[in-house]
């Protein structure tokens, strides 16, 4: 008898199902699909880029046995990078804004990061956290990720997650749809499909407060009026991974749209992930009623919402940010001028 063939950690980045969103599909007429980026091992969408980045600055000769790396993160690929770093034999150090969660900052922590958090600053600002990443690599002569520019983040999606789902639809996918943080999961992933199949459409859902939905749709980079706390997502500038991305559509989620999907897929599906995940899921939606019934939609379902318990979980947390936790699916339209007009989702 052949022995089996047993692989570490960073064999299982990627390869993540793709998860049927029951409800969803029954009610738009469409295949709702999300991939299930809870089940990498360092729980988020950002093991692909952080596992990548470290790969591409080690073929390039950037990071040596002993090194170490820095980032500026709002927490996903700060632990991606802890944790593959650590199997790698590198020290991490994360420099992630002081609003995000605490479950985030415990983990990275518990992961062995040096977690340095900072009061939240504009990037044009010097006390923004990637600035004060980049400058702790100059001055240390640390590997700095800057997973917003380098493009090794990308190139990770084209070569993962693109390909899994072309074979995981058998190549019968309609649109990508994926909110920007850095931008590399749908730039690169886009582009994948896009290659195999010109018709795809890249969707990106933006929230209230971040300036991609005007990007897409005017050119500009006006803020548009409000903000959101989801976590992870919301990008006011045009970062190097998102150059030359073609989106075909984008819409404005506010919170409320997005906290509601949260809430029905713990509910009725049984998957329990965080709010930007929630974005993502209105995004495909909204694509739904838009090119609908028989669309199959795939969207990234970016983390566990257990990162977010203490808040997702937390009615005083809600209600001062606004936010109702039991509310039923059609009110997930109700906010938002830029969803389409006919987005009204009536249940049984």
């Amino acid at each position: 008898m052949d022995m089996p063939t047993f692989r570490g950690l960073e064999a299982y980045v990627g390869r993540t199902p793709l998860v049927r969103l029951n409800r969803l599909s029954e009610l738009t007429g469409c295949e709702i699909l999300g991939k299930a980026e809870w089940m990498n091992p360092g729980g988020s969408v950002k093991d692909r880029a952080a596992f990548g980045i470290l790969r591409d600055a080690e073929a390039r000769g950037l990071l040596r046995p002993g090194g170490t790396v820095v980032e500026g993160t709002a927490g996903n690929t700060g632990i991606g990078l802890a944790t593959y770093g650590a199997a790698r034999g590198y020290r991490t150090v994360i420099v992630i804004p002081e609003t995000q969660s605490p479950e985030k900052l415990a983990l990275l922590r518990a992961l062995g990061a040096e977690v340095r958090p900072v009061p939240e600053a504009p990037y044009r600002e010097p006390g923004n956290y990637n600035r004060i990443a980049a400058r702790l690599a100059a001055e240390h002569g640390w590997f700095w990720a800057d997973q917003f520019d380098n493009l090794a983040n990308r190139r990770a999606h084209y070569e993962t997650t693109g390909p899994e789902i072309w074979e995981q639809t058998g190549g019968r996918v309609s649109a990508f749809v994926a909110a920007v943080g850095t931008g590399g999961t749908l730039a690169g992933t886009s582009a994948f499909l896009r290659e195999r199949n010109p018709a795809v459409v890249a969707v990106c859902p933006d929230p209230y407060g971040a300036a991609m939905w005007s990007w897409f749709t005017r050119g500009d980079l006006t803020q548009n009026d409000g903000e959101s706390v989801a976590e992870g997502i919301g990008q006011n500038r045009v970062t190097k991974n998102l150059e030359g991305v073609a989106v075909g559509r984008a819409y404005r989620v506010p919170d409320q749209t997005a906290l509601t999907l949260v809430e029905h897929l713990r509910r009725d599906e049984g998957i329990f992930v965080g709010l930007s995940s929630g974005v993502n899921v209105a995004g495909a939606l909204a694509y739904a009623h838009e090119h609908g019934p028989g669309a199959v939609i795939v969207t990234i379902l970016c983390d566990s919402g257990m990162k977010y318990a203490g808040r997702l979980g937390n009615p005083v947390w809600l209600a001062k940010h606004g936010l109702q936790a039991e509310l039923p699916l059609e009110t997930a339209w109700a906010a938002s001028g830029e969803l389409p007009a006919n987005a009204a989702i009536k249940e049984d």
